[in-house]
């Protein structure tokens, strides 16, 4: 018998997640990952990826493998929502299914759907690989039968962006959750994908999955990430660490080699890795490549030696503190430290404002204050005094930090700190780019699962930067050292001279500033052979040029096709920013990813991979979606509610997290007791 203290407490949990599934397509409250095939209740496949990443200098070449297999005696289909990094160029796919391999087709992605659901319908094993964000995707695997393995492989390359100081390659492991606003009305509503007069609008959030650790069936092993790394370089490795994971490192000839240290983890938050290269002393370079489809260039462009006396421009800085329900405990108190380091760092002459934001905003001061001892210490005990809770109404708080001039000739720097669970990215960049005007904007991602999508764009709409902090261990530290060091960039205004070549569709399409200790990646499609540029900027308020030597045609420095791939894909982020943007023609721009899409192999917002079995595995089947880890650091109320991932309701309060994992840990008590 079932206590009536469980009764009851069941009973309000049960209440709270009707009101919820109502608003969800049903779903439960906490992503209940139970479901049904051919009327039998079942739990999700075991997943397990593997990450292999051989990263050569400043590239990385990496392979994702996906295996899902089926524990139960029933067939079914999984759905996985899982991350990449936001610049992958994904140009191949493969299936296994038991002896048999399959090749990928890319396709347009509405003729790589009917294909998918074909097979579905045909009892044929198959994988649809789906785009939702540059970030975001979703792997459909149909008809998993019961001791049959499948195995989707993904192979991706990207540039590895040298920041302050070092490389760093990211590679995200997990997608967090996406608080979207509720939807506008008429034109302005982003829930569906169309074209009209109004401009292009983005689509739809997938729903959030099931949270591991919440509902995770016992078949499935949480420790499902594993990572074979090796870094080679024509130049000494003089470092190669991450702080967000304990790495094995080894030396195998001229290469090192990293594993997770306990051989497997949970994926509940993104692996950051970072390396320093030695004998690393040019400022700027050109490699290129050709093949059938052309001539491809890729220009590395490195600050100047920052000068001895840099004037002293007046700054007015404006703090906005995300306070959502998401950033309650250890991401607020990063911010509350971060905050601390700031307002002490502001000097003589500037002046600031704080404004935090969940479900509406709040300002400290109506306008700009002067940096005074008294003023920061109002403003210090204003920040002190905010807690987290609410939704993430992100748009408002924008409108707000831009309705004011900067007073006098000051500079305007923009500072956010949010952990990004923010899926309206058309709506928060489109603001950026309408009302920025010569502000910039240093956005700060405070969390284990940031979108980087999302707070990358910012920076780069605001010509400045984005940065991480991880909120575990020595988070205040890195909070205070980057509130410390809020740097004015040292090149701007960059253009590129071409000289003699025919140069055509350079990405990135806005070029942005350049800060001490990065660099800048600029590609572009070229005619000609051998010749010269020049890089041009200010330093300073000085103008400054810098030559480089173009190699000939095809001298691509090993690189080979990888040049040509990242060159498509920055294309296509390009285009996709203009329709997050709303600038330019919206057909245009579709027509213009599908077709880099189709031409280069990419997988995009308008093309798929699809993999279809050639047998007949199941006539029927049903989908079910697998769930993701609770990224670390986040509390229960982050997931277990409705307004992520295309729901229109508030951000959860924390009573009904509390009520849905209080349910969760009497069931598990009262199945104890009753095995004892």
């Amino acid at each position: 018998m079932i206590s009536l203290s469980f009764r009851t407490l069941l009973f309000a949990c049960l209440v709270a997640g009707s009101s919820a599934a109502a608003q969800t397509g049903d779903r439960p409250v906490a992503g209940q990952i139970i479901g049904e095939t051919a009327g039998a209740r079942v739990a999700l496949p075991l997943l397990r990826s593997d990450y292999r990443v051989e990263i050569d200098g400043d590239l990385a070449d990496v392979t994702v493998t996906q295996v899902f297999a089926n524990p139960h005696v029933v067939a079914m289909s999984a759905e996985y929502l899982f991350p990449l990094n936001r610049q992958a160029a994904i140009h191949a796919m493969k299936m296994t299914v038991g002896d048999e391999v399959i090749r990928e087709t890319i396709r347009k992605k509405s003729e790589s759907e009917e294909t998918f659901e074909t097979a579905e319908a045909e009892g044929k094993a198959a994988a649809l690989l789906t785009q939702h964000r540059p970030n975001m995707f979703t792997q459909r695997v149909a008809n998993l039968m019961p001791g049959v393995p499948v195995t989707v492989e993904l192979s991706y390359v990207q540039p590895v962006p040298r920041i302050d100081g070092a490389y760093e390659l990211v590679v995200p492991l997990l997608v967090g959750p996406r608080y979207q606003s509720a939807p506008e009305p008429a034109e302005d509503n982003f829930a569906v994908l169309h074209t009209d007069a109004a401009g292009w609008e983005m689509s739809a959030l997938p729903d959030y999955p099931p949270v591991a650790g919440l509902d995770l069936p016992d078949e499935i092993a949480p420790e499902r990430v594993g990572l074979d790394l090796r870094l080679t370089s024509a130049v000494p490795v003089l470092s190669l660490s991450s702080a967000t994971h304990d790495l094995a490192i080894s030396e195998d000839g001229n290469s090192q080699r990293a594993a997770f240290a306990d051989g497997r983890v949970i994926d509940n938050r993104d692996l950051v890795v970072r390396y320093i290269l030695g004998g690393d002393t040019v400022t700027a370079g050109a490699l290129t490549h050709r093949d059938a489809r052309g001539g491809f260039l890729s220009l590395l462009i490195e600050p100047p030696a920052a000068p001895e006396a840099v004037p002293s421009t007046p700054r007015e800085v404006v703090f906005v503190l995300d306070t959502s329900g998401s950033m309650d405990g250890e991401p607020i108190a990063a911010s509350k430290r971060f905050m601390a380091a700031a307002l002490d760092g502001l000097r003589e002459g500037d002046y600031f404002r704080i404004l935090s934001f969940s479900d509406a905003t709040s300002q400290f001061a109506g306008d700009a204050l002067p940096a005074t001892p008294a003023n920061l210490r109002r403003g210090s005990r204003y920040v002190r005094a905010l807690r987290a809770g609410g939704g993430t109404e992100l748009d408002a708080a924008l409108a707000a930090a831009f309705a004011t001039r900067p007073p006098g000739d000051a500079l305007r720097l923009v500072v956010f700190l949010t952990d990004g669970y923010i899926g309206d990215e058309a709506s928060v960049l489109e603001r950026i780019r309408r009302d920025i005007g010569q502000a910039r904007i240093y956005a700060f991602g405070v969390g284990t699962s940031v979108n980087r999508y999302l707070l990358d764009g910012m920076a780069d709409e605001g010509r400045g930067y984005a940065r991480y902090v991880d909120p575990g261990k020595d988070a205040g530290e890195i909070a205070e050292q980057l509130a410390a060091d809020l740097r004015t960039p040292l090149l701007t205004d960059i253009a590129i001279d071409w000289g003699d070549l025919k140069v055509t569709e350079v990405t990135p399409a806005r070029i942005p500033d350049l800060f001490a200790g990065n660099q800048l990646r600029v590609l572009a499609r070229y005619e000609g052979d051998s010749g010269a540029l020049r890089v041009n900027g200010q330093v300073a308020g000085h103008r400054a040029s810098l030559p480089v030597t173009v190699a000939p045609a095809g001298d691509d420095g090993g690189t080979g096709e990888a040049i040509a791939l990242i060159w498509a894909r920055g294309r296509i982020a390009d285009h996709e920013r203009a329709l997050a943007v709303r600038a330019g023609n919206a057909t245009a721009h579709e027509e213009a990813i599908t077709r880099l899409g189709l031409d280069f192999g990419l997988q995009s917002r308008f093309t798929s991979f699809v993999a279809v079995s050639e047998q007949v595995m199941n006539p029927t089947g049903a989908a079910q979606q697998a769930s993701v880890a609770l990224p670390q650091g986040v509390g229960v109320p982050a997931t277990a509610y409705p307004g992520f991932s295309g729901s229109s309701t508030p951000e959860p309060q924390a009573f009904l997290g509390l009520i849905v994992l209080g349910a969760l840990t009497a069931v598990r008590l009262h199945r104890r007791r009753r095995a004892c």
